[in-house]
């Protein structure tokens, strides 16, 4: 089995003129048969200017010129096509599934003073799949409220003043205990699931996804992390393939329980674990294919928020995963605020290992998804 870093996927020209595809030759393409169809074309720009403007009627005139409006009101940079672009648009569709398909392993949301938001338990119930919500003694009523009482799993403490590691750890614990191989442990700020592909992030109603990529990781023999990717990290007009291997794995994350690790420090927990378990020489698998649509965590109230981020919180969380990491972790500053940076190819020898027991299929398996239109609330 060949390394999946997407730098190393040799592009071809489609014959069709419509952009770049994937030579078949990837080992991506031969790993993924019998995974949910995927195909992305390369729809970045060859070129991109940036334009400066002295005030509204040169502005005005620019638009004219082009024939287009100009958007505005965005904090961030605008930007347009010329010509201008058809915009994919995935409103009205999502991809459906009739049988209600779970994922095998247990599911776990760990949450604090979140249950007005309660975004991950949201996104969950509206797609049919079956979780446990983990929450501290003294805010179970306020959960309990909102959420259905079997639902909710209750830690043996309070104020800790650790963040999320204990937390964590008890779910670990209680995993191993229901006999689960591995478990998910999804962050609380998670407002919906998308499967990526055809250059679309469309919307899921079905937890087949987290099925699928249970199935792809259990075809391996040496994969202890993997788990789905950002939404905002996976741009849909990016030729990315659906898998990265060997780097972090944030926020939705799938476990395998039979291993020696668990979550340690204070800071940054999900890459220190990444990063313990690649340099033992296992793998993680990033899925592209499949997305969670995470909320900036120091945009809502509730979590770490407080207890983690406040002040110097975020030169404090890069210092302390470079004391833990020197050889592969530098800070750097991005969007004006400290941030790690960390070396990730240093483990491309980390190769994944398959079952002796396991036959890839052929063909794709779309878990009986289908897309459906959807109703579009007002």
């Amino acid at each position: 089995m060949g390394d999946i870093l997407s730098d190393e996927l040799q592009p071809i020209q489609d014959v069709a003129g419509q952009g770049t595809l994937f030579d078949l030759s990837p080992a991506w393409v031969d790993q993924w048969l019998g995974m949910p169809a995927y195909h992305q074309r390369d729809l970045e720009p060859a070129y991109s200017v940036i334009v400066h403007f002295r005030n509204r009627e040169d502005r005005a005139v620019f638009s004219k010129l082009l024939g287009q409006k100009l958007p505005s009101g965005s904090r961030y940079s605008p930007s347009i096509w010329f010509p201008e672009a058809e915009i994919g648009h995935y409103a009205g569709i999502n991809w459906s599934e009739e049988s209600n398909l779970q994922p095998q392993y247990p599911v776990y949301i760990i949450s604090k003073g979140r249950w007005e938001s309660r975004l991950t338990s949201k996104a969950l119930d509206a797609i049919g799949v079956r979780y446990h919500i983990i929450v501290e003694p003294q805010e179970y009523n306020d959960y309990a409220a909102v959420i259905a009482p079997e639902k909710i799993l209750t830690l043996p403490f309070s104020n800790l003043g650790q963040g999320s590691i204990p937390a964590r750890n008890w779910v670990w614990e209680h995993a191993i205990g229901t006999g689960a191989k591995r478990h998910w442990i999804l962050d609380d700020n998670i407002s919906g699931f998308y499967r990526l592909t055809d250059n679309l992030k469309v919307p899921v109603g079905t937890g087949a996804i987290f099925r699928a990529a249970e199935d792809f990781t259990d075809r391996y023999e040496n994969i202890v992390v993997s788990g789905f990717n950002y939404f905002m990290f996976a741009p849909r007009k990016s030729q990315k393939p659906p898998i990265i291997l060997n780097t972090r794995i944030y926020s939705c994350i799938l476990l395998r329980n039979n291993v020696s690790y668990r979550w340690r420090g204070r800071y940054n927990e999900d890459t220190d674990l990444s990063l313990r378990v690649l340099k033992d020489g296992w793998c993680t698998v990033l899925f592209n294919a499949f997305l969670a649509k995470k909320h900036t965590t120091m945009m809502m109230r509730g979590g770490n928020t407080d207890e983690l981020y406040a002040g110097n919180g975020r030169l404090k969380m890069a210092e302390s995963l470079r004391d833990q990491h020197p050889d592969c972790v530098t800070i750097t500053e991005k969007w004006g605020r400290p941030q790690h940076y960390v070396n990730y190819k240093i483990f491309r020898n980390n190769k994944l290992r398959l079952r002796p027991d396991i036959v890839i299929p052929e063909g794709q398996n779309d878990y009986g998804m289908t897309l459906q239109e959807r109703a579009i609330s007002s």
